[in-house]
């Protein structure tokens, strides 16, 4: 298959840490980069399909229990950030 000729924009986004750490490890586990798993992620969820076969999800499981992620699809819209003395500091609190 043809690859697609695309421009990427860098992008600076916050997320939760430890589901960094198991998007990190299954982008190593895929060999492939952060970026392209994310692009991935993306475009199966805008078409309403699974990104991950059953075996990956299994390998997406061992790895939330290795980096403590016990975060799930609910909690998805009740996350908020606590708050750091270093960020307060930058934000003038």
């Amino acid at each position: 298959m043809d690859g697609m000729n695309i421009e990427r924009v860098q992008t600076g986004v916050r997320l939760e840490k430890r589901l960094v750490k198991v998007l990190k490890a299954l982008a190593e586990h895929r060999d492939m980069s952060l970026g392209d798993l994310i692009e991935g992620i993306v475009l199966h969820a805008f078409e309403g399909q699974t990104p991950f076969s059953p075996e990956t999800l299994e390998t997406i499981s061992q790895l939330k229990r290795i980096y403590g992620l016990e975060l799930g699809a609910a909690d998805s819209h009740r996350l908020a950030e606590a708050p750091s003395s270093d960020r307060a500091e930058r934000e003038g609190g």
